[in-house]
């Protein structure tokens, strides 16, 4: 008997994840493909395979074993990079008239109700109970599930068959596991009933070795017999055997058995037995070191445990009873027991590698461990912990044992009501949940639920509650990952490691590219322009999230007590009583009565004392280099799956359109420009966490960290006999203080996180690794400890890597304190003349620095300064200062640096010459700048005796201007602007409205004008950028594509779906007659496009807002409606147009830094950033300095606005957008006498247009004549328009450069709000809250008439401005081909001169 190779010693689960991996990965319900494959799975299932050796037994692919591996876009990502003849860091070209384009092709099923043996109706959801299933061994319920995909007739034969091969390695599994004769003829009835019947199925070789393996477990000679010969007839005779062999799913003797069973099929030629036999000697061999792998498994915990306690102090705890600090102290423990001084990155990569995952392992299992802990310990001292203990761990740990026992009395009702023949709504909600539930241990989903429950009250506001949809969602959302992480740990678990090399991918998304132009020769994948799609998304769907969250917090509601201890008031004694910790309420919000869980008093108390971290385990800095990002979920942590791209409410359209970028190569800079910034080592700068320890446990208020114990001097309580509006004020200011201590509070449990966690870190390197929002802009994924935080975490930083200093790090070194102390407006030599000046006040910081004349804390960045203070006394006390080893990281900042992204597009000079781009002798300060112009524009009031101008004279300053100029190139709006103002104006002038007489809100107002015409005068060319953004953007959000034109046109033909037409006039009885503006909008809603671009990194970048519908879902505690995020969904039109500008000039920045990483790492540097500040060591600035400008002038010296205009025009290329026109005008009035005349209505008129449109660019002469003859409002708009755009543009106002919008402006944008978006948008606290809403543009009239107006007489005043006569001009919508405003006309500033501005960056 030949020996068993080791291919054929894997169960027929793995072996058909070898010979078919791909199709593992194969979408739920796809269109039928001829290429097939997963983008998510490519790059870890396909770089196995084809790193593979060469089988021994020479094994040829079957058939159905190959379809996954054939050609397609996907992979890609596995090809080896082609030959580069440019850096990394050189702009790649790339042609702006062929843009990617991703075409959705996925199918969207009706809908049908669950069925009577609790089966759901949604094509996606019958898929994940029916994986769900799988997984859990309920294959009775997997078979439910595939007959109704029968039923349904939905799925393509071949997918079809990909699901029923799958339920049928199960079976066979099962049946090896247990053998019994009803298992192996349920097998044959599944395969006769379901499959073999239909002449729609081509039988495999997988299907058929299955179908054999279970036929050799017959006992029955004659039936075994007639089964294998029944199966093989269904291959070719000739190649039967081969292509069963192929699938590695029969063993040899299995084969051997077969072949002697039918002699008529040949053995396949390649079979060599002598190969068989050595290579079970090798499968023997790799087994023995695995099991000693296996045995010694923990290689590094000897590392971890010194057995002596640190020399370092504990960071002193807040005073709380809430569990987050013993919960992060938990999940940092490992840290505790290495000997202080010792570094992990000193061990092997290995070792390095082994402790991060550990790192990374579920912190469910440290909670459980803590509860359990303090559990204990309360018992041993006799305590009942049911009682009125201080300690909420004890309380959490017998709310999880009781939540436990009763998630498993829920899993015995789930089995009852499958079993059901009979089910009602109870039976059939828990048919549906049941197997999700099953996929965790009920240890583990009880721990889950009470995280997440907590933590979710914690962070919205214990005292508030938190509606049970958001609750629920939270819930399922943690419950979901975590049972992604448990299938993750068991797939990566040592002992079947080398089997699942075979089987990695990614269970969470499939992304599916059809028809793709990249062929296997291909080496110019980047010109696959046109993408088609299938996206399945296999997170759990709405539906199945509410239904699982919604029982897991039943089940705690259920559970969960709280014992209080009370005296009674009469009768003095101490009274004991049981309560429930969570209340399920109905609130009225809005109008609309809203589920809410409201937790116990007693609850609320405990969690309001401390913010409960979540999920903290899985977002560490990491003490191993980061892995290199290589597909969407693929890079960064070892073991936690995280995506590159940060998305919110399941935004579908972006992760679509990266993923096809990624495939094409387009991230690669991206990915690389990631790494670069993951692979940058820190460290704590011990001696300033020496001193931040000191002050943290003294309680003391030291720069920014709050005291422990704050004191607040509380105004005396007014006499009853007071006028109540007296009393009200005392009240306000109560609550105010309140709110601070509240405030303050947070803040320092916030800090106790970090700190704890810095002092975990303090001896190791570690790293940050990055990921990117929609817009590219990269930030690091820890979230508590990094360089992008507050002044006290920057000052902890420092580069693991140390360099010498040299003379320039020296000069470098002493600007950086001159700049973090906030002397950073002087020239370069008056900064450095700045720290030689201070010396002693350095070394006196240093030595004494919390007794001493502690200077660092008149600093700007108190921490930061503290930092460079060590750093500098230490190079200064070497004999040569620059041979001094530096860490500290110095920081290069920009000026403004979305105005000098403005500035180099408009081409401005003068704005320009503000922000640095032009070389100077001194920095510009565009903040000062501006301040000087609104001082003149106030002085010129103050000539004409203005009131607020007497009242701000002398008060304005830099700081008061500095966060509105920041801010406005990025969108802020006036009334945002007028926030900013008023809180500096009170915090620098606390009596302003005593000595004034002028309400600080009125002169707030005031000011905020004056600074945004001191922003339209100095950017002058940026406001006409901004502007032609605004309108480009408006006239995407309101076109229809030619895709969606089609698809129109066909649903107004063929309105029922079904082939039948209807007449396009016909309207219903009783419908309410609309206008054709409506009817247009109507149209809009429907079909409206997001706003896409590309950045210069070739990324691309898709605006996520939009206006999601809802879905009812029905659960076991209330009938909940839930947003559904659709690609479909109409967008939010006001949002896009608001946030395409700053969008853009994000995307700008983040290239800019990107590039700026690449050239760096290609030099050597250690480089790390916080958007528009950039990180190096003092050696190396001057070099990052040329690098920075470089990339700056690279990516300006493109025509960037140009290369967008020439995308769009692309991109939306025979479009139609729907444009308004001025109704007295003479084009109008011709279009309204047409209408009056043809009476089309505007579904015709638009179907009119297309039509003459697709007339006008056909290639036959005579269809472009007949196009030519056609009227149309379209056309009659080209005849009369003169080659002159009359439409009326974009309003984008309030949030362009240096706009004032006046009353009849806010009036009009108001209406337009509420008709356009039946809601208000972005608008809704500055309706209610902002007097200056009804100011004169260019008067002060409108303020004047506010003072001393009590707030009801505001109220009427808007209220009679908002439903008064309208003025407003009236328009006539028209259908016109899309079209964009010629680019404004660019200053003659060239960005090239930035090349010797030593102030661009300092």
């Amino acid at each position: 008997m030949l020996p068993r190779t080791a291919s054929a010693t894997r169960t027929p689960h793995l072996n058909r994840l070898v010979s078919a991996g791909s199709r593992r990965v194969l979408p739920r319900c796809p269109p039928s493909l001829g290429v097939r494959g997963s983008l998510a799975a490519t790059h870890r299932l396909l770089s196995t395979i084809t790193t593979q050796q060469p089988s021994p037994l020479k094994r040829q692919p079957a058939p159905r074993a190959t379809v996954g591996f054939e050609r397609h876009l996907a992979t890609v990502l596995d090809e080896p990079a082609q030959t580069a003849t440019a850096p990394l860091y050189e702009l790649r070209s790339f042609s702006p008239q062929a843009p990617l384009t991703v075409r959705d092709h996925t199918k969207f099923y009706a809908k049908q109700r669950v069925n009577f043996h609790g089966i759901p109706g949604d094509v996606n959801e019958m898929y994940l109970v029916f994986e769900a299933c799988l997984q859990v061994g309920r294959l009775e319920r997997a078979a439910q599930v595939l007959k109704r995909l029968a039923n349904v007739d939905v799925l393509p034969p071949a997918d079809y068959l990909d699901l029923f091969n799958q339920y049928l390695d199960a079976k066979v599994s099962q049946l090896l596991e247990e053998p019994g004769v009803d298992k192996a003829d349920d097998i044959h009835k599944a395969f006769e009933t379901t499959v073999s019947g239909s002449r729609e199925f081509s039988v495999g070789g997988e299907t058929v070795a299955l179908l054999l393996k279970a036929s050799l477990t017959s006992t029955d000679a004659e039936t075994m017999q007639r089964y294998v010969t029944r199966y093989l007839s269904l291959l070719p005779t000739q190649t039967a055997l081969e292509t069963v062999f192929n699938t590695e799913i029969l063993t040899y003797e299995e084969l051997t058995k077969v072949a002697e069973l039918c002699p008529k099929y040949n053995m396949p030629d390649n079979v060599d037995p002598e190969t068989f036999a050595q290579q079970q000697q090798q499968q023997l061999k790799q087994q023995q070191q695995e099991t000693a792998v296996d045995q010694s498994k923990d290689t590094t915990e000897h590392l971890l445990t010194s057995g002596e306690p640190s020399a370092v102090p504990k960071v002193l705890g807040t005073p709380q009873k809430g569990f987050g600090l013993d919960f992060v102290k938990q999940t940092i423990s490992m840290f505790t027991g290495i000997p202080d001084g010792f570094d992990i990155s000193t061990l092997p990569i290995s070792q390095q590698r082994e402790i991060q995952s550990k790192l990374e392992s579920d912190c469910v299992d440290a909670s459980l461990a803590r509860w359990r802990e303090e559990n204990e310990s309360l018992q041993k001292m006799g305590l009942n912990t049911s009682l009125d203990t201080p300690s909420l761990n004890s309380r959490l740990y017998q709310w999880q044992k009781d939540l436990e026992s009763r998630l498993r009395t829920m899993l015995v009702e789930v089995a009852e009501s499958e079993m059901a023949t009979k089910k009602n709504k109870d039976d059939l909600d828990r048919c549906i949940y049941g197997p999700f539930l099953r996929q965790s241990d009920p240890e583990r989903l009880a721990a889950v639920t009470i995280i997440s429950t907590l933590s979710s009250l914690a962070m919205g506001g214990a005292h508030k509650g938190s509606t049970i949809a958001s609750l629920i969602t939270h819930i399922a959302k943690f419950a979901e990952e975590d049972i992604r992480v448990q299938k993750a740990e068991a797939l990566l678990s040592k002992r079947n490691l080398r089997k699942t090399k075979s089987k990695q991918h990614n269970p969470r998304s499939v992304l599916r590219f059809m028809n793709s132009t990249a062929s296997a020769g291909s080496s110019d994948r980047a010109d696959s322009n046109n993408v088609d799609v299938v996206m399945e998304d296999e997170a759990w769907t709405t539906m199945i999230r509410t239904k699982v969250g919604a029982a897991l917090l039943s089940a705690l509601l259920d559970t969960a007590k709280i014992t209080l201890v009370r005296e009674d008031p009469s009768t003095k004694t101490l009274v004991t009583q049981n309560q429930p910790a969570f209340s399920h309420v109905m609130q009225l919000r809005k109008g609309k009565k809203v589920g809410t869980i409201i937790p116990n008093k007693a609850v609320v108390d405990l969690l309001v004392r401390e913010p409960v971290p979540d999920f903290l385990a899985r977002h560490l800095p990491m003490v191993t280099p980061p892995d290199p990002w290589v597909s969407f979920e693929r890079g960064a942590y070892l073991e936690t799956k995280t995506p590159v791209l940060r998305l919110k409410n399941g935004e579908r359209e972006q992760r679509l359109y990266t993923e096809a970028a990624i495939a094409r190569g387009d991230m690669d800079q991206v990915f690389k420009g990631l790494d670069v910034l993951g692979k940058t080592g820190w460290k704590i700068n011990s001696s300033v966490f020496k001193v931040m320890l000191e002050v943290w446990n003294s309680g003391k208020q030291v720069a920014n960290i709050p005291p422990l114990n704050p004191v607040f001097d509380l105004p005396p309580e007014p006499a009853s006999t007071e006028d109540p509006t007296v009393k009200r004020g005392w009240l306000k200011e109560i609550k105010a203080i309140e709110n601070e201590r509240s405030g303050l509070h947070s803040q320092r449990c916030f800090m106790n996180f970090q700190l704890e966690i810095a002092r975990a870190y303090r001896d190791q390197t570690f790293y940050f690794p990055h990921n990117v929002d929609f817009r590219g802009r990269a930030y690091p994924i820890p979230p508590y400890l990094n360089h992008m935080g507050a002044d006290h975490l920057r000052g902890l930083m420092l580069f693991a890597k140390g360099k010498p200093l040299g003379e320039s790090g020296l000069r470098w070194l002493k600007v950086h304190l001159a700049n973090v102390y906030g002397f950073d407006k002087a020239s370069l030599q008056e900064r450095q003349d700045f720290a030689d000046e201070n010396i002693e006040n350095i070394r006196d910081s240093v030595k004494n620095p919390l007794n001493g004349n502690k200077w660092w804390l008149e600093a700007e960045d108190p921490w930061q300064c503290l930092a460079t203070c060590f750093e500098l006394a230490a190079a200064l006390e070497l004999e040569d200062p620059t041979q001094f080893v530096s860490h500290l990281p110095i920081h290069q900042d920009g000026t403004c640096n979305g105005l000098q992204h403005y500035a180099a597009l408009g081409g401005d000079t003068w704005g320009a010459q503000q922000v640095n781009l032009v070389p100077g002798d001194r920095p510009a300060d565009v903040y000062s700048a501006v301040a000087k112009l609104v001082i003149k524009g106030i002085e010129d009031d103050l000539a004409k005796g203005n009131e607020f101008a007497q009242a701000m004279q002398g008060k304005i300053t830099r700081k008061v201007v500095k966060q509105t100029v920041m801010t406005n190139v990025y969108g802020v709006t006036y009334v945002g602007a007028k926030k900013q103002v008023l809180k500096q104006i009170e915090a620098a002038y606390p009596n302003l409205e005593a000595e004034s007489g002028i309400e600080t809100p009125l002169l707030a107002s005031y000011v905020t004008q004056h600074i945004f015409r001191a922003m339209s005068t100095m950017f002058k060319g940026a406001h006409d950028i901004q502007n032609w953004l605004g309108e480009i953007g408006g006239r995407v959000c309101r076109a229809l594509t030619p895709e969606q034109l089609d698809e129109f046109e066909r649903s107004e033909r063929f309105p029922h779906g079904d082939g039948t037409t209807t007449d396009v006039n016909m309207t219903l009885a009783g419908t309410p007659k609309k206008s054709s503006s409506q009817k247009n909008d109507d149209i809009l809603n429907n079909f409206q496009s997001t706003i896409i671009w590309t950045t210069p990194l070739r990324m691309p970048v898709v605006q996520p807002y939009r206006k999601h519908g809802t879905k009812t879902v029905s659960t076991c505690m209330q009938d909940l409606v839930m947003t559904i995020p659709e690609r479909s969904d109409p967008v939010n039109r006001r949002k896009q147009l608001q946030a395409f500008p700053p969008n853009f000039i994000h995307s700008l920045d983040a290239s800019h830094m990107i590039l700026s990483a690449l050239h760096c790492d290609e030099l050597g540097l250690d480089f790390a950033a916080v958007h528009d500040s950039f990180w190096t060591h003092a050696s190396d600035v001057d070099s990052m300095n040329t690098v920075i400008r470089d990339a700056f002038i690279r990516i300006h010296s493109e025509d960037v606005i140009g290369r967008l205009a020439s995308e769009f025009q692309a991109r939306y290329k025979n479009s139609l957008y729907l444009a308004k026109i001025e109704s007295g005008t003479k084009v109008a009035q011709e279009i309204q006498r047409w209408r009056v005349k043809h009476k089309l209505g505007p579904r015709r008129e638009l179907l009119l247009e297309k039509e003459r449109q697709e007339l006008l660019r056909s290639s036959n002469p005579e269809d472009v004549k007949r196009g030519k003859k056609m009227t149309s409002p379209a056309s009659l708009y080209e005849l009369h328009s003169s080659d002159q755009d009359l439409t009326v543009p974009e309003e984008l106002k309030e949030v362009t450069i240096g706009n004032v919008t006046g009353a009849e402006g806010t009036r009009v944008r108001r209406e337009r709000e509420l008709d356009e978006e039946g809601e208000e948008v972005d608008g809704s606290e500055e309706a209610v809250e902002h007097e200056d809403e009804v100011l004169d543009d260019d008067e002060n009239g409108g303020l004047e008439a506010l003072r001393n107006t009590n707030h009801f007489a505001l109220a009427q005043k808007r209220g009679k401005a908002l439903i008064g006569p309208a003025k407003t001009k009236s328009y006539v919508d028209v259908w016109l081909p899309l079209t964009f405003p010629p680019i404004p006309e660019k200053g003659d500033f060239d960005v090239r001169s930035l090349k010797d501005s030593t102030y661009f960056f300092s």
